[in-house]
């Protein structure tokens, strides 16, 4: 198990330096700050004491995170620097501190002989299947610096293609909980009010007052269920999404949903063709490459026709043919393929394939928006114009209220 240890060095001017490091002995520590051409002077196992970090939730290192280690990664390689320089050096620079002690740890790994790719494999909350698949082959084709920069494309668009779908959604969810909050406070505190007033005038009250009286009433008596409640069905809908059967009819009504399915569709299209593309260019094998794609889509619908394609080409059919039997997948998209399979240059034409539904996301993202925000405000001020008037139907008939 790696420790910390604290260190006091000189470096070639002279300056004195302190700081921490991981390493897995003493040993180890003064080897590799001896490598980074520093005199150690004190290297010392730091103190935990009662100072522990504790994580309700599993760790799991950030995409964006991710995407720029995997740059830094891949500039460093290409400039030729050694394997192990790169990462003691990503080690120590790297922002996120889960990250950087998940590259120590790979760092201690590759120097006792382990391969990059297993070190990495070792740590799945951070580099997943396609990561270390496209590594290994890598390793194995000795085209490990090209393959660490498609690497850092692939994940970098990732990002990309992650912050315009999450750009798309927080407007209406914003808006949404807003309205919940307006009507509840409303329900809590408003209605009350104007219920007394009406109690003392007497009468008959219409019947959209009436309802809205009765709603005030539930929610201010059960207010605590109503809460508990919202909280449990949202537990159970995300148990439920979480089983295969859920998850397939959640991933098809999101491709059905209105104004949001097309955008949904057109982000798995890009990472099915982006990823596939990747993996084959990087001399993954096509089975395997499968494989990692069903993991990496991100919709079950997709990822069984991929499930089906890879049953096909077991039996040895081509793979636009199997695909042409599932209508996720748009006619452009099996013809392309058709086509890359006939030239063998499948990986390019999933390319292309990929950055068109790239730039359709785009187009869809700045579309959703411009059409979004009427129909919230159209929502907001519905939901709090209908109470009002409700509220105020009676003053229409005030004189016939007052006895």
């Amino acid at each position: 198990m790696p420790d910390t240890y604290t260190y006091k060095v000189r470096d070639r001017r002279g300056t004195l330096i302190t700081g921490e490091i991981v390493g897995e002995s003493q040993d180890l520590v003064l080897a590799k700050l001896r490598e980074q051409h520093y005199i150690p002077l004190e290297v010392k196992a730091k103190s935990g004491g009662l100072k522990r970090e504790f994580h309700i939730l599993p760790q799991k290192a950030k995409l964006k995170d991710l995407a720029v280690f995997s740059r830094q990664f891949a500039t460093m390689v290409n400039s030729g620097l050694p394997l192990l320089r790169t990462l003691s050096i990503l080690e120590d620079q790297t922002e996120s501190k889960y990250l950087g002690k998940i590259v120590g740890e790979m760092r201690l790994d590759v120097e006792k002989g382990v391969s990059l790719s297993a070190a990495m494999a070792k740590h799945p909350r951070a580099f997943n299947d396609l990561y270390v698949s496209m590594i290994r082959a890598g390793e194995a084709s000795g085209t490990l610096d090209s393959v660490l920069l498609r690497l850092a494309d692939n994940v970098e668009r990732e990002v990309s293609l992650r912050r315009q779908i999450k750009s798309a959604m927080t407007y209406p969810i914003v808006v949404v909980v807003l309205v919940f909050l307006i009507l509840t406070a409303m329900l809590l505190f408003v209605v009350p009010t104007f219920k007394d007033l009406y109690a003392q005038l007497g009468g008959t009250l219409p019947l959209p007052t009436r309802l809205l009286i009765a709603l005030s009433d539930a929610v201010k008596s059960y207010f605590i269920f109503f809460i508990l409640g919202i909280i449990v069905l949202a537990f159970l809908l995300r148990r439920w999404k979480n089983s295969e059967k859920g998850r397939l009819t959640w991933d098809r009504f999101k491709l059905r949903v209105p104004i949001f399915g097309p955008l949904f569709h057109k982000t798995a299209m890009a990472r099915f063709a982006r990823t596939l593309s990747v993996l084959n260019r990087s001399g993954v094998p096509i089975l395997q490459s499968l494989d990692i794609v069903q993991e990496t889509v991100s919709n079950a619908v997709v990822a069984n026709a991929v499930k089906d394609l890879q049953a096909g080409v077991k039996e040895g059919e081509s793979l636009a043919t199997p695909l042409s039997r599932h209508p996720v997948f748009p006619a452009m998209v099996v013809q392309m393929m058709a086509v890359g399979e006939e030239t063998g240059a499948l990986d390019t034409m999933l390319e292309k394939v990929a950055i068109f539904y790239d730039e359709e996301v785009t187009a869809a993202v700045e579309s959703l928006t411009s059409l979004i925000e009427p129909v919230m405000i159209a929502v907001v001020g519905g939901a709090v114009g209908a109470i009002v008037i409700a509220l105020y139907l009676p003053t229409f008939k005030i004189f016939e209220l007052i006895q």
